[in-house]
């Protein structure tokens, strides 16, 4: 039986709710529909017109609706459930209709299930998006057929059909995906895990525990890649089923990609023979977080994928939009786009990838995640922090209560929006400088995400004469 068609016997018939109209769900309910499901999409909008364009598609579709307030009344009587990932997963109303006999499951999960490739994912509080794209650019260059989805690209499920044996399936995880998850990738790759999205996880164990749903149901043959520098992540090795390799810029490991510090070279090491495969000199990619983005990759493909392979998109690969991505120069200023960088961590790496202090834009919504681990990189890389958002206080505390700050030597400037936030940034500047946008915040304050939100910064640059 074809995937499609086992996902076919799955649902035709069943009554399948959907929570909330996603980009990955408005493909899927499609989808859903066409092959027999009975759809009722539920979603806290209030009446149809709300939906804008989609709502001429979900009258073609006859689907049911479950609106408002009590949006989640919906689920009574449903054979399955789809989960947004937004949607938490440990919500009341979602493990009542688990209890009553509901299939509660997701987009990522049902692909999971009938995918027939070979699956390859990563996770981790940050670098999971580079590192999933350079994963992904590696087997193209390999002349491997690549579908790419998951937290980044386009919903999987709807593309069951077009899925081959010989293909490869290249997933980011996000910890609301993967803690309800009962498979595991292939190849799994979890660059790091720091205090993230504590807004939504019960506490940081939760979160953990999240993360490492994608290494505890491999079943060998199988590889997992971990993070050596982070201590969650090391620890996780006891969690591996199959091969485990590490990735590490720190040190030289016998089993795994690391940055050789004799001559500056990214390598691999196996059974004693250490392989060369790139001169960091010759990656594209500023800051060293993205060396071990790379080493993180390298480490997933090795066996998989030819060296030249690696080799050509390590040496030409520039970046992923809003990850330290240059906007324009103006007046000798260079202004760069870190929009991704929705936790300190993020932003502490954005700072270490520049050679001199920078005027920073941070601040934003507040995750309940602390601020005083990034007070030192802000004291050591900033000149002027314009801060904004329900974190910008939170932010300035942390600053001002470090031993080591210097009224003198750091300025502080607060702004109402990012247009100010920018026009505050730019009188700031002199030739020479760089400003960039790197919260070390999330977006939902002001934007629905990060991406919007980088492109609304990048707009202004833009239109600065």
């Amino acid at each position: 039986m074809l995937p499609i068609e086992q996902l076919q016997k799955l649902i035709q018939g069943k009554k399948v709710a959907f929570i909330g109209a996603g980009v990955s769900h408005k493909s899927c309910i499609e989808q859903f529909v066409e092959l027999g499901a009975h759809v009722t999409l539920c979603d806290q909008k209030k009446s149809i017109e709300d939906f804008g364009d989609y709502a001429d598609t979900l009258r073609r579709l006859n689907v049911a609706l479950s609106l408002g307030e009590h949006y989640t009344d919906g689920f009574a009587g449903q054979d399955i459930i789809m989960r947004t990932p937004g949607y938490e997963y440990f919500k009341p109303e979602l493990q009542a209709a688990k209890a009553a006999g509901a299939l509660v499951t997701s987009e990522v999960e049902l692909f999971f299930e009938f995918c027939p490739c070979e699956i390859v994912a990563v996770t981790g509080s940050d670098g999971k998006t580079t590192t999933t794209t350079l994963i992904s650019k590696m087997f193209e260059a390999a002349g491997r057929k690549v579908f790419l989805g998951g937290n980044i690209g386009a919903a999987l499920l709807p593309q069951l059909a077009d899925v081959t044996p010989d293909a490869v399936a290249v997933v980011e995880l996000s910890s609301f995906q993967l803690i309800s998850m009962r498979r595991s990738p292939k190849v799994a790759v979890v660059t790091n895990v720091t205090p993230n999205h504590l807004d939504h996880h019960k506490d940081m164990q939760e979160y953990i525990d999240a993360k490492r749903n994608i290494l505890l149901w491999q079943e060998p043959p199988c590889r997992a890649v971990l993070g050596y520098e982070n201590d969650i992540t090391r620890a996780m090795q006891s969690d591996c089923k199959g091969e485990q390799f590490w990735f590490t810029r720190l040190h030289e490991t016998a089993h795994g990609a690391f940055l050789r510090e004799s001559d500056d070279t990214l390598c691999y090491a196996e059974n004693g023979i250490v392989t060369p495969v790139l001169p960091r000199a010759e990656i594209k990619l500023r800051g060293l977080h993205n060396v071990e983005n790379l080493l993180a990759a390298i480490a997933a493909v090795w066996g998989r994928v030819p060296i030249e392979a690696m080799r050509q998109v390590g040496s030409t690969f520039t970046g992923v939009e809003h990850r330290i991505e240059p906007v324009r120069v103006l007046d000798g200023v260079t202004y760069y786009n870190d929009s991704i960088a929705s936790s300190p961590t993020r932003t502490i790496a954005g700072l270490r990838s520049f050679d001199q202090k920078i005027i920073l834009i941070a601040g934003g919504y507040d995750k309940k995640i602390p601020y005083e681990p990034l007070a030192p990189e802000i004291i050591a890389h900033v000149k002027t922090l314009v801060l904004m958002g329900a974190t910008g206080p939170r932010i300035e505390k942390a600053v001002r209560e470090h031993p080591d700050f210097d009224e003198s030597q750091l300025t502080i400037l607060h702004a109402d929006n990012m247009q100010h936030a920018v026009e505050l940034a730019r009188d700031a500047a002199k030739p020479g400088d760089i400003v960039s946008l790197s919260p070390a915040s999330a977006s939902f304050d002001l934007y629905p995400n990060f991406e919007v939100r980088g492109r609304d910064y990048k707009n202004i640059v833009m239109q600065l004469s």
